[in-house]
């Protein structure tokens, strides 16, 4: 398992081990042993799952406290582009964001500590994402930020994503009083 740390504080992206020959692959997904090393001990409690056609943009999400959520994100058809931004009071790197290419052939997954935003742009027709949280959702504490805030600048690598109504309408960073 190959663990990347990226330059803001607990956003990880672990890429497994492919084992393949003429009947096809094996590989090991999740390990707690493992994650544990990488600096990742939350406890998932709940797998979701979108599918989504090319241009399809979800997000900025993130579930306010106490239903707070970390998430391992990953691609098990297609391909995305995955966005974390920090929205924790007092973090260095606040209002930056990482991003993440995954993809179902390198079964890559990506590690988002709670106080983040998440989002993704599915590259590829049909793509499936999938994650684990560590809190089951609550309707009531859902929040988000604006896809497409300049202040964020955010690269999605798309012209014309294909966006809910529930998302073009959600805050920018400016003003945004971070519950984290």
């Amino acid at each position: 398992m190959q663990i990347k740390n990226y330059p803001i504080e607990g956003v990880v992206e672990i890429t497994p081990r492919i084992f393949a020959d003429d009947r096809g692959a094996f590989l090991e997904t999740f390990s707690a042993k493992l994650f544990a090393e990488a600096g990742i001990s939350d406890t998932f409690v709940q797998d979701n799952q979108s599918i989504s056609k090319k241009g399809v943009l979800r997000g900025l999400h993130f579930q306010k406290p106490p239903y707070a959520q970390a998430k391992l994100v990953s691609v098990v058809v297609g391909r995305a582009l995955d966005v974390a931004v920090d929205i924790r009071k007092g973090s260095p790197t606040y209002g930056q964001h990482v991003t993440c290419l995954l993809e179902a052939d390198k079964r890559n997954c990506f590690f988002i500590p709670v106080g983040f935003a998440h989002g993704f742009v599915a590259l590829e027709e049909g793509t499936v994402f999938q994650y684990k949280c560590s809190n089951y959702y609550n309707k009531e504490s859902e929040g988000g930020l604006l896809w497409n805030d300049p202040a964020l600048n955010i690269d999605w690598g798309i012209e014309q994503p294909l966006i809910s109504e529930k998302d073009e309408i959600l805050p920018t960073l400016e003003g945004f009083d971070s519950p984290f």
